[in-house]
């Protein structure tokens, strides 16, 4: 599977941008799509992600600012992002998973990110 993020830039605080990854493969709308971000000197950690049947979950420092979605008939996924912080400048990255009992197993493939950076 190849992943293609987009969409990323510089903004200043408090503004927005929406986040595309769009995905290869004929199985897109039965795997979830989990987005990630990564700033310098930091771990990679997700900060949103959609099952297959639409729950959506989020992390804490997003929560109420982001919002994930996906679009099955384009194999996209969408990462819009409000009220944005500086402490939100990372490269974003999206990844897929399978879905398994309730459980999600991330594949170990990502796209090449994209930068988003917010000044004060």
């Amino acid at each position: 599977v190849q992943l293609v993020e987009s969409g990323g830039g510089l903004v200043q605080a408090g503004g927005s941008l929406r986040l595309s990854c769009t995905a290869s493969g004929s199985s897109f709308r039965l795997n979830a799509i989990g987005w990630y971000r990564q700033a310098p000197g930091k771990q990679r950690e997700r900060v949103a992600a959609i099952t297959s049947s639409g729950t959506t979950r989020y992390a804490d420092s997003v929560k109420g600012r982001f919002t994930i979605s996906r679009d099955n008939a384009k194999n996209t996924a969408y990462l819009q992002t409000d009220s944005l912080k500086p402490e939100d400048t990372a490269v974003y990255y999206c990844r897929l998973g399978a879905e398994s009992s309730g459980t999600i197993i991330w594949y170990d493939s990502w796209g090449q990110g994209t930068q988003v950076t917010v000044s004060s």
